[in-house]
């Protein structure tokens, strides 16, 4: 958990504060010269759609550093990526495209094993799969949606994984929202970590279901809870729960964290509950094989009852796939929205899954998959260990390739992303409401497509960046070869 330094926390309250009085005040105005400028076009007697604190933040906040946020790029998100330039007349509120494009180090996009670009192996797969089988299929799984990439597909994913079967969807969100409200619902009881992803948030009020909420990554706090909603049951009646599913993150995305999987699962079977896995940033990623937090953390996949995760990330496609007993599985196929009522995935982005998996696995007569996991573990390690010592507040944990740097203030996230744009280095700043609203940071993501030329030069201009912004919040490491001058004369 991050601990908000007094004087830090004092000067972003303040800042936001200034923020929200300046806008109240415009907010003000522009009621009263509205008032005086009323049209006929106006819906008179309608409710306003967009109100409320969420509507404020956009018009007087977010509108004013937009231009750091949905930046288009015209490439490949590959190590390099060109950066499409903007421009705004009118203060920030609206943004144009140009024609002229930046070619900056990509340290923002998911794409950890490199695949997302033109690769030897995958490429050349997907062409001859959209030539055979087009850009989509046009209809559901249960219609003439499935192809037998897609059966080949969940067959593999299954295999890698270590699950019995597995089930794919067309997208990674949709995965958890969908999922969640058909595995559960009215009389059961989700956990969920305090700092789950969105999509499992959404999924869990979708349910039906009581949601409790245990500290991140706490296994000792899920226990109490359990403990306490065990013993007290269903409210009003004290019924015992019809079931409870614990939802836990391999990799938080915010905050670059591996799930302490061993000791939840512990917990989980002391009680008897079911555990919900999230891999969404973790498998491919992490791991001697690529096979996610299990294999890392020394997990038996089999005590994990739903594994979920995407395609979007170290594969370089989209989709996202449910792993877990034939009998879930097969209960899914018959149930989940997702499955009977959305198109399935593309079948060009089935043939990126196959092929990148294929090649991890060493599948393609290479040794290359192995070479591209021993590369994200050194450079997330290597990118990780230089920013701590330049004096960055950077959350996470080793061996994972999501590294948030803190920056706190509203308004050093404009600064640091415009600064790092203008060097050449595309970063990716997150603020409220990805965030909670103190904390906000910038999130950076390695990738094994990074060579250590790229990587050093990321970190040259993060450095310079840090300092003009104001962002290194702990003395910064002294070289080695200076402490160890400094030990030769005492």
């Amino acid at each position: 958990m991050v601990r908000l330094p007094y004087l830090t926390a004092l000067t972003t309250l303040f800042s936001y504060g200034l923020l929200f009085a300046f806008g109240q005040l415009r907010d003000f105005f522009r009621k009263i010269i509205d008032w005086f400028k009323s049209s006929s076009k106006d819906l008179k007697g309608y409710a306003p759609i967009c109100l409320g604190l969420e509507d404020f933040y956009t018009r007087r906040l977010y509108l004013r550093i937009q231009d750091c946020f949905s930046r288009p790029i015209a490439s490949a998100p590959d190590a390099w990526i060109d950066v499409v330039e903007r421009y705004s007349n009118d203060n920030n509120k609206t943004l144009h495209r140009t024609s002229n494009t930046t070619k900056c180090l990509n340290l923002g996009s998911y794409n950890y094993l490199g695949f997302a670009a033109a690769d030897e192996y995958c490429t050349p797969h997907v062409i001859d799969s959209l030539k055979k089988y087009s850009c989509s299929t046009c209809s559901v799984r249960v219609d003439g949606g499935t192809t037998d990439l897609h059966t080949e597909l969940e067959e593999l994913v299954a295999r890698f994984v270590g699950k019995p079967a597995a089930i794919t969807f067309g997208m990674g969100y949709v995965t958890n929202s969908a999922i969640i409200p058909v595995l559960i619902g009215k009389g059961g009881l989700i956990i969920s970590d305090s700092l789950n992803h969105n999509s499992i948030v959404n999924g869990a009020r979708g349910s039906g279901a009581a949601v409790r909420v245990f500290q991140h990554n706490n296994p000792s706090h899920l226990e109490e809870v359990l403990r306490e909603q065990i013993a007290e049951g269903q409210p009003r009646t004290h019924r015992p729960w019809k079931k409870i599913i614990v939802i836990v993150e391999g990799i938080y995305s915010m905050e670059g964290e591996l799930c302490q999987l061993p000791e939840i699962i512990a917990v989980c079977k002391k009680y008897k509950v079911y555990t919900y896995l999230d891999e969404a940033h973790s498998i491919g990623a992490v791991g001697k094989t690529g096979r996610g937090v299990c294999e890392l953390l020394g997990v038996d996949p089999a005590d994990v009852d739903i594994m979920m995760g995407t395609f979007t990330k170290s594969f370089g496609s989209c989709g996202g796939y449910i792993a877990a007993s034939k009998e879930i599985v097969q209960y899914l196929k018959y149930t989940c929205p997702a499955y009977l009522y959305a198109t399935s995935m593309s079948p060009p982005a089935v043939q990126q899954v196959i092929s990148a998996i294929k090649v991890i696995l060493g599948e393609d007569g290479s040794n290359r998959g192995a070479l591209k996991l021993a590369r994200i573990r050194e450079n997330s390690n290597f990118f990780r260990s230089e920013l701590q010592k330049m004096g960055f507040e950077v959350l996470g944990d080793s061996d994972s390739p999501v590294m948030p740097i803190m920056l706190y203030n509203p308004a050093k996230i404009p600064a640091f992303s415009r600064e790092c744009l203008r060097q050449n280095v595309a970063v990716v700043t997150v603020a409220f409401p990805a965030t909670p609203l103190l904390l906000a940071r910038a999130r950076i993501c390695i990738s094994a497509a990074h060579s250590r030329e790229d990587l050093i030069k990321g970190l040259e201009v993060i450095s310079k960046v840090g300092d003009l912004a104001g962002i290194k919040y702990f003395p910064v490491e002294p070289p080695k070869h200076e402490t160890q001058g400094h030990k030769k004369l005492e």
